[in-house]
């Protein structure tokens, strides 16, 4: 467990406590121009718990949800080590800027040290001030390599 100044912890959420943080993944999936979906916003995470096909941190100071991150495990064949996509890090509007996401990649980083990950990946938008954060705690842009991406999704 990861302590913070501002009071609040970082702990592994499980199925059973996912109940905190439906309010902040709903939030988090309008903030990329979702429609609110309150129920999914229950289920998706929750499954993903109960099939062990992720593991979340959340912040929770005084038993308010602050935040918190997902991650997938991946593999890499050349280097044969696993490697974790931290796919989601969100912070509640009114805990910006008060060190709660600094907390929940410092968890993410030695979570991934302490499974002997290659490292984290994440991919984020252009415009999300989150990048300065990323930068300072020693993330790097990828300028090797280009990613490319398939759906056929509509929409």
């Amino acid at each position: 467990m990861t302590i913070i100044n501002i009071n609040a912890r970082i702990i592994e959420a499980e199925p059973e406590l996912f109940t905190e943080l439906i309010g902040l993944f709903d939030a988090y999936r309008v903030w990329y121009g979702k429609t609110s979906d309150p129920e999914g916003a229950r289920a998706y995470p929750t499954q993903r718990l109960q099939e062990q096909e992720s593991v979340i941190y959340m912040a929770k100071e005084e038993g308010i949800a602050l935040g918190f991150t997902q991650l997938y495990p991946l593999f890499s064949s050349v280097s044969m080590k696993p490697l974790w996509l931290l796919n989601d890090l969100y912070v509640a509007k009114d805990h910006r800027n008060q060190k709660v996401g600094t907390a929940l990649l410092s968890t993410a980083q030695a979570f991934c040290k302490r499974e002997k990950g290659k490292g984290l990946l994440l991919e984020t938008g252009n415009d999300n001030p989150a990048q300065r954060l990323y930068q300072r705690m020693g993330w790097k842009k990828n300028t090797a390599f280009q990613f490319f991406f398939w759906t056929d999704e509509q929409g």
